[in-house]
């Protein structure tokens, strides 16, 4: 049984589509209970799994510790055991730095670091005792590489990947097996359900462009792909586009080197604003994309449930 959290859409989708084809139970967990039975209805209308009890979807918001111990209490409950767990659950926020305050890096932070640590503890202690199971954690490549106009995100990535890899140090010997996954820029439609600050309209087009270009970015379908099988070969670290694996060897063998070419990129990126404005979602600036990534940037949220609700 595969537990995927963020799973009604996006990645987390892609993800549950591509178990699901395998033969695997499924559970779901996200916060909007609409969400997940959308994302439940799409997984049957496609076939990816065989059976409406194949699916459990699951409200929750596992920032807070109680709720990510409910969620692994029910799937345990409705399945018996969790063999896989995937944590997915993450927002991302783009704008210069000056226009992020102290609460988006807490939110982002419980979101995108607190949410799995949450999730991996409450099921550590099952895993542990049959010294069996495996605990996938979507981390980024912006985990390897401070990306500008990312700060918070990069900064629960970057935290995420140390997480991961110390649980790899730690658990390899007692039979738990733990894959770090830095991905680069993918075609989920996460550009509709990314939060904008500074000059919002600039900085969507450039990250919604950039999240959707083939060349650039990978489609959603290829990245779950390549996770399950690393999943299947137990392997224990993994980037997935040509442009994310050269990052992150960039990053180790040459920092300063990496550090001069962040720098010019965000010469590159939307200058902040004089006036002080609060972010938005990108699917409010829908329609102000540039071409490329108006049409398959719309594809890609149609497909993995992109478009409804924040």
């Amino acid at each position: 049984m595969v537990l995927i959290t963020g799973g009604s859409r996006g990645l987390g989708l892609a993800l549950a589509e591509a178990f699901g084809r395998r033969g695997a139970r499924l559970v779901l967990a996200a916060r909007n209970e609409e969400d997940l039975q959308q994302a439940r209805t799409l997984l049957m209308r496609r076939r990816a799994v065989a059976k409406t009890e194949d699916v459990l979807a699951v409200a929750a918001d596992l920032q807070r510790p109680e709720d990510a111990e409910r969620l692994i209490a029910e799937a345990t409950s409705y399945f018996g055991r969790i063999d896989i767990l995937v944590n997915n659950a993450g927002i991302i926020t783009v704008g210069p730095v000056e226009h992020q305050a102290i609460r988006d890096f807490h939110e982002v932070m419980d979101a995108n670091f607190f949410s799995g640590v949450h999730c991996t503890l409450s099921l550590l202690p099952q895993m542990l005792r049959r010294r069996s199971g495996t605990i996938v954690n979507i981390t980024s490549i912006g985990g390897k590489v401070a990306v500008p106009h990312l700060l918070p995100y990069t900064a629960s990535k970057f935290a995420a990947v140390g997480f991961s890899q110390g649980l790899h140090a730690e658990l390899r010997s007692k039979g738990v097996h733990v894959l770090t996954v830095c991905p680069g820029l993918m075609r989920t439609g996460s550009h509709l359900a990314a939060h904008f600050s500074g000059d919002t309209a600039r900085e969507y087009r450039w990250f919604s462009l950039a999240a959707n270009l083939p060349g650039v970015s990978t489609s959603a379908a290829h990245a779950a792909e390549r996770i399950v099988k690393a999943v299947i070969r137990r392997e224990t670290e993994i980037a997935i586009t040509p442009q994310a694996v050269m990052l992150a060897r960039t990053a180790h063998l040459s920092p300063a080197l990496t550090a001069r070419a962040m720098s010019l990129a965000n010469r590159m990126l939307p200058a902040g604003v004089s006036e002080t404005r609060g972010s938005r979602v990108g699917r409010e600036a829908r329609g102000r994309e540039l071409l490329p990534a108006k049409l398959i940037g719309g594809a890609a949220a149609r497909r993995y449930n992109q478009t409804g609700n924040a």
